[in-house]
């Protein structure tokens, strides 16, 4: 279990009614060929009313003009920091890990209590976003990890079958203490890299949570980064799930419930065939059997709890209560 970490109260009220504490963030943004959304990021951090002590955006080589829109408003604002790293072939998650600790390596002589990895690819409508994040950190000192709900395209995650003590990897703030801790983002290739920093953070004995009374707006599909067609996304998705340890009968209902939704049927259809190859195939997982365990108890918890609600429906015909926070 972790240490306690002693501070000062520092009862700082904003200007909006948030008692942050005084509490400080930073931002680190690793980027790759994000120039038709990045600008977007910008702006959006640009216009908080709490803004980070210092945001590195981290060119992972990008060749489209990301650079040239990064610049522009570096050079308006002195907390902005652009840094290249060199061109590559490749994209994956552990190079992502890569450019994270190089932004990471800016920040040694900058006080913060709060880090936070926010994707190139997301944007805020609500100008105290981060406020109301700082607020919640200060007002919880067992919250390691804290992030909001997001809307892509007409939905809003995360939904009934998701927990809310994960918390979605493209904007994850981390108390400081809690990620260093868990000695930072482990460099996996196939992804899932924000769901074993969550969860080592639990193991840790850290608070986790996704607040759903923000919102944040995703510019790109999960995973389209990676893999541009749909129903090679849904199977990358069910081999996911398995390397990151996700239970036999959690990713059955996943599937059942996937073919509710688009693509209707062929979509569940194929995470539960990406799910069953990569076991068939038995490919080795980069999650540690401490952390699946983990997982998969919290799986199956949610598991019964969503379906006593579904046979108290069919039986008593009650309405299905719309917070998430049980589950």
């Amino acid at each position: 279990m972790r240490c306690e970490v002693k501070r000062e109260a520092r009862k700082v009220h904003t200007a909006h009614g948030y008692e942050t504490d005084g509490c400080r963030y930073v931002l680190i943004t690793p980027a790759r060929n994000e120039a038709k959304f990045i600008e977007l990021t910008i702006k959006s951090v640009v216009a908080q009313t709490l803004r980070p002590e210092k945001w590195v955006i981290v060119s992972d080589g990008s060749t489209d003009g990301t650079d040239d829109v990064v610049k522009y408003y570096a050079g308006q604002h002195d907390w902005i920091e652009l840094v290249r790293r060199p061109e590559r072939n490749e994209r994956h998650f552990a190079a992502k890990v890569d450019a994270f600790n190089t932004g990471s390596s800016r920040l040694k002589n900058v006080s913060y209590e709060v880090i936070g990895n926010l994707d190139a690819d997301i944007s805020f409508e609500d100008r105290q976003y981060f406020e109301y994040l700082m607020g919640r950190f200060a007002g919880n000192p067992e919250l390691g990890v804290a992030g909001t709900s997001y809307q892509e395209g007409n939905e809003t995650y995360p939904s009934r079958v998701h927990s809310m003590r994960d918390v979605w990897g493209a904007c994850q703030m981390f108390r400081r203490e809690c990620f260093e801790a868990i000695g930072g983002y482990q460099p996996v290739r196939g992804g899932g890299i924000d769901l074993i920093a969550v969860l080592s953070a639990q193991a840790a004995g850290w608070q986790t949570n996704t607040f759903t009374d923000k919102v944040c707006i995703h510019h790109r599909t999960v995973g389209s980064a990676h893999c541009t067609n749909t129903c090679g996304r849904m199977l990358q998705t069910g081999r996911k799930d398995y390397l990151l340890g996700s239970h036999p009968a959690f990713e059955v209902f996943r599937g059942v419930y996937q073919m509710t939704n688009k693509p209707y049927l062929v979509g569940g259809f194929l995470i539960l065939a990406g799910y069953l190859w990569a076991m068939l195939h038995r490919i080795e997982r980069p999650i540690p059997r401490q952390l699946m365990e983990l997982r998969r108890t919290d799986q199956l918890k949610r598991l019964r709890v969503i379906l006593r609600r579904a046979l108290s429906t069919v039986i008593d015909s009650p309405a299905i209560p719309a917070d998430f926070e049980e589950v």
